[in-house]
């Protein structure tokens, strides 16, 4: 936590003064009270109370005091805060080997679950779309809020949806960034802050070249996360006989470290769900110094409140 007024804070030795000074009024009392030899008319006067009732309200005070004060200083703190516009593309590969049993049900519908999941976990505001992608890719789903579209596009997933064979990382990313730049009128002068989140098994077999669609996303300010899924022992049964679907995740790292986005390996469903978790943290929110006096302000009013209201419930009076 900062201060935008730190000398302010020095106005708490006034209120650590205020402290002092009611403890020495309260020793004063109490050596009066000793030397007062009529307790009858004492007991009358000053009738038995608890004492740690009187000392309540003043406590309440003077902590109300040092809040106060606090929230005078203007204190600053790093506060999570939803990005505006921001937009997410969430390119799932659909190919034929993510029909592989290695990781169960088997690693398409395993991707599917964790990126309805992974929706769910971003801001109601942001935009969100969908591409399918194998030996060509496609949007399903254009960058929207609506929720419903969105979890029914990842429902439609399915191998061979594109109609090509083979993975294309790179036409992927293509395909992503030109949903970035016209889903409104503003994009393509004003870009929304975007990323893009892509999962896939294998390395790149057909289309443009990664590394260069990469480019272009550097270029337009867009990090590529990506998602190694499976894993070295995965295979399809193709023809009575199976074949192995290795992970291979070599160009995936190498387009997320030229985009500066993140590079995650998952072999389970579980690890899956929880790199999308972390990805939804990392793209969802911004981290920012927000002034945060008003808490200390309200916390501080509740404190007052209390004290009056004590005082009056024991002694009938204000403090």
């Amino acid at each position: 936590m900062t201060w935008q007024s730190p000398e302010r804070l020095l106005l708490l030795l006034g209120v650590l003064g205020l402290g002092i000074w009611y403890v020495l009024l309260q020793r004063r009392r109490s050596r009066y009270a000793v030397r007062f030899t009529n307790l009858r008319l004492l007991d009358r006067v000053a009738p038995d109370r608890p004492s740690w009732r009187r000392h309540v309200p003043a406590g309440l005070f003077l902590a109300m005091l040092a809040l106060l004060v606090v929230g005078f200083a203007r204190p600053e703190a790093e506060v999570r805060v939803p990005r505006e516009r921001a937009t997410v593309m969430v390119a799932v590969d659909v190919s034929t080997s993510m029909l592989a049993t290695d990781v169960e049900p088997d690693r398409l519908a395993a991707a599917k679950s964790a990126a309805h999941r992974f929706a769910e976990t971003l801001p109601d505001e942001f935009n969100v779309g969908l591409v399918a992608f194998a030996g060509s890719a496609a949007v399903l789903v254009p960058p929207g809020t609506d929720r419903a579209v969105l979890h029914s596009g990842i429902r439609r997933l399915a191998e061979g949806s594109t109609g090509v064979q083979g993975t294309a990382i790179g036409e992927a990313i293509g395909t992503s960034l030109e949903a970035i730049r016209t889903f409104d009128a503003q994009a393509a002068k004003n870009p929304p802050p975007a990323r893009i989140v892509l999962l896939s098994d294998g390395a790149n077999t057909s289309g443009r070249d990664p590394l260069a669609a990469a480019d272009e996303a550097v270029q337009v300010g867009v990090p590529v996360h990506t998602i190694s899924f499976g894993t070295a022992s995965g295979y399809v049964a193709r023809g009575g006989r199976p074949i192995r679907v290795p992970v291979d995740g070599q160009t995936l790292r190498a387009v997320a470290e030229q985009t500066r986005g993140g590079y995650h390996e998952a072999g389970t469903s579980d690890e899956l769900r929880a790199v999308y978790e972390d990805i939804g943290t990392s793209v969802g929110y911004r981290t920012e110094k927000q002034d945060v006096s008003a808490r200390f302000i309200g916390i501080g009013l509740l404190l007052a409140l209390a004290a009056a209201g004590g005082s009056m419930a024991w002694f009938s009076r204000l403090p």
